[in-house]
């Protein structure tokens, strides 16, 4: 279990120190105080464990940029947040780059302190990182979700990848089958092997040949030496045709002949190469359809869909979105291209959202904010505005894909991500959905849904203060 975090205070005052200290416990933080301002090092140490530095009055404006002088030099990366009377600016500037992250109203509000928090712990993940090993990104290796939908891909991508069946995955755009892809190459005995991706609708008819099955010097022009396919690549392991239903009929036809004669031939070689690969495809399209309107081969489909996979698209696993937003941002960490964290209310907002980019399309909404509010916590009005709805309104499918019925251990096994997750803002995520459907199923009457949640009328009527939601929209 995490301890709290440890949050110094450095104020000349004591009584307005008590009150932050008072503060800080609320909000789950172990707070130390210094009103002595020359005696801060006792408490604090090195700061190694520190989260953030909240400084009030001093003596004099000249001790205040003496102490930011001193907790500078004992730790360059420490945020430090100045503190004054609502109103009231701070005595010396807030350089950009600077450790001092912004200032704070004494005393803060809820959202301000817990906004200034959450800033803090992200840009001391962020700066303090060069330090700490840290994991390799593999790019959703882990298949990120707990979605029994996610969990059924899983389940299969474990059944077939020990064997060499010709697996074919299906989704929309997006919707990460290169993820399952790469899944099933790692935890199958090629393991070792390499992973050789091919776009298939990215590259021309006239060079996929090539491409595919190399070519010998002097075979057309432009062949000044010999060169091997992603065929010979893949040599002991796993090659990946992704949108394999882009194929012209003509290049299906040479597919078909490695895949049941496990040989192929270099252009303009007569020799031929053993095929040491196992075959996963990957398309965007109904081939069934395809078939039936000329565009796919039937006996290349029968080849290729030994074994599908579907991957469900994002409108349809929302309660997966919370883990992947926690994901994409650790890998923008880790590329150290800054960060963000989002407010419950946003993550909810986002799951409103109908996805027709999937995955793909959160990625880039993600990366995108950490652009516009680095090291910020965004909330709904930060949001895009296709993702802000006033009356935050959800239809009964997604309200019932973010909270359904309860589960239990035996029919559901939550992934945790490798680097954890913010439980308190993925369980406040679940929160908010469980408020919304109790509301809805008593007709907006806040004393009958207090009492299908077990709570007092008072609690609810506060956690909906909280979470920004209307108390007058709730019934549907």
């Amino acid at each position: 279990m995490h301890s709290e975090p440890k949050v110094l205070i450095i104020d000349a005052d004591p009584e307005t120190g008590k009150e932050l200290q008072a503060v800080l416990k609320f909000v789950n933080c172990a707070p130390l105080l210094a009103c002595d301002t020359t005696r801060w090092k006792e408490l604090a140490g090195d700061c190694s464990d520190v989260l953030a530095v909240l400084i009030g009055s001093c003596e004099a404006d000249s001790r205040l940029s003496e102490l930011v002088g001193e907790i500078h030099a004992v730790d360059e990366h420490l945020p430090i947040y100045l503190m004054s009377g609502k109103g009231k600016e701070p005595t010396i500037a807030i350089d950009q780059g600077s450790c001092i992250l912004g200032h704070l109203d004494i005393p803060p509000g809820y959202a301000q302190l817990t906004s200034a928090l959450h800033q803090a712990e992200v840009y001391v993940e962020s700066h303090r990182s060069e330090a700490v090993p840290r994991r390799p990104v593999e790019l959703f290796r882990s298949l990120v979700g707990s979605s029994r939908a996610v969990q059924n891909v899983r389940k299969m991508i474990k059944q077939v990848a020990e064997s060499d069946a010709n697996v074919l995955i299906l989704g929309e755009s997006g919707t990460g089958k290169e993820v399952v892809a790469r899944n099933l190459h790692y935890y199958s005995a090629r393991r070792e092997g390499p992973f050789v991706p091919v776009n298939c609708g990215a590259i021309p008819a006239d060079l996929l040949e090539s491409e595919l099955f190399g070519h010998k010097k002097g075979a057309f022009t432009g062949a000044i030496s010999d060169r091997e396919g992603r065929f010979e690549m893949a040599k002991g392991g796993t090659l990946f045709l992704d949108e394999i239903g882009d194929m012209s009929l003509q290049m299906q036809v040479k597919i078909l002949r490695v895949l049941q004669e496990h040989t192929f031939e270099r252009i303009g070689s007569n020799d031929s190469i053993t095929s040491d690969v196992r075959i996963v495809a990957a398309t965007h399209k109904n081939l069934e359809q395809a078939i039936v309107e000329g565009g796919f081969r039937e006996d290349l489909f029968y080849r290729l869909n030994v074994f599908p996979i579907e991957m469900p698209p994002l409108r349809d696993r929302v309660e997966d979105i919370p883990l992947l937003v926690n994901e994409l941002v650790r890998r923008i960490e880790h590329e150290k291209r800054g960060s963000v964290r989002l407010s419950p209310a946003a993550i909810y907002a986002l799951c409103q959202y109908n996805w027709p980019g999937n995955v793909r399309e959160l990625a880039n909404m993600i990366e995108r904010l950490a652009i516009l509010h680095p090291y910020a916590v965004v909330d709904v009005s930060d949001l895009p505005e296709k993702f802000r709805q006033e009356n935050g309104e959800v239809s009964e499918h997604m309200l019932d894909a973010l909270v359904g019925s309860p589960v239990t251990s035996e029919d559901l096994d939550p992934r945790l991500p490798r680097d954890g997750l913010n439980l308190k803002e993925h369980l406040g995520f679940l929160e908010i959905g469980y408020i919304k459907q109790a509301l809805t199923d008593s007709g907006g009457v806040v004393a009958h849904a207090a009492k299908r949640l077990g709570m007092r009328r008072t609690t609810l009527v506060e956690k909906l203060r909280k979470y920004g939601l209307q108390r007058n929209s709730q019934a549907s």
